[in-house]
Order: C-alpha cells, then sequence, then structure tokens
C-alpha cells in the first residue's frame, strides 16, 4: 500500500514539476492532521510550534510568532514530549539569558517527517484539488 502511494506521489511530483505548475498559486488547500491514537496527533499547529522552536530558539517567541500564549506554546509541548517514547524539544528555565529550548534529534526527525508528509499530500491531492476549485463560485 505505501509502495502504491508513494508510485502516486513520485508520478504527481513529475506532472507537477512543470513551470507552470511551479508558478500555479494555490487558491485552497488542505491541512494534514495524522492521528496515532485516539489521544495523539501531529497537525500543522503542531509542526509550526516544533519548527518556530527550531528557529528562535524559544517557546515564548514562538507562541508570539503564531498569535497564541505561552501558556498554549508550552502546553503542546508538554503534549508532544508525552506522547513520543523520547521528547521532542528539550527546554531550560531562565529567560533570555538562560533559558531556551531546542530540538531534539527525535523532535528534528518528527517535524522532518511531517513536512514531508505534508508535500506528498499535497502533490498526491493537486488534480482533485483542481477539480474542486472548477467547481466553486467565483467571488473575486
Amino acid at each position: 500500500m505505501v509502495a502504491a502511494l508513494r508510485a502516486v506521489a513520485d508520478s504527481i511530483a513529475m506532472k507537477s514539476s512543470t513551470p507552470e505548475a511551479a508558478n500555479a498559486a494555490p487558491s485552497a488547500s488542505a491541512r494534514l492532521k495524522i492521528v496515532m491514537k485516539p489521544d495523539i496527533a501531529i497537525g500543522p499547529g503542531k509542526a509550526d510550534v516544533l519548527e518556530g522552536i527550531k528557529e528562535t530558539g524559544s517557546i515564548a517567541a514562538t507562541g508570539r510568532r503564531l498569535g497564541m500564549s505561552y501558556k498554549r506554546a508550552w502546553m503542546l509541548v508538554e503534549t508532544m514530549n508525552g506522547c513520543f517514547k523520547e521528547p521532542l524539544v528539550s527546554a531550560s528555565r531562565g529567560g533570555s539569558a538562560r533559558g531556551g529550548a531546542t530540538l531534539t534529534p527525535s523532535g528534528e526527525l518528527v517535524l522532518r517527517t511531517y513536512r514531508r508528509m505534508e508535500r506528498l499530500t499535497q502533490q498526491a491531492i493537486a488534480d482533485d484539488m483542481d477539480t474542486l476549485r472548477a467547481l466553486l463560485v467565483d467571488r473575486g
């Protein structure tokens, strides 16, 4: 099954790698949420938190960047750290001078894997998204 999905994604990737496809701006998009167990999921929000921490080294800065409170960002980090065998984020207390947060190797792997799954999903559904876009009422 996985091999079949990869083959489809590969063929779509080749078709959508034309210059016209590369320059086309999507007018609609899909968001991928992976549910591993009833209480374990990773989706765009948690991936954005991981990416923010990777880029800023701060849970607080990540929260500000994403328009969420520090408490909400910290809760998402704690949830992710509790759902995987190894923590995804390592955080130290102490404010801007001594504190900070970094992705662990597991966190880097989860983020990279999720972003790859996102890209493959977008490629796999590109034709169907075009079909749905064509059926939408033009409100522009």
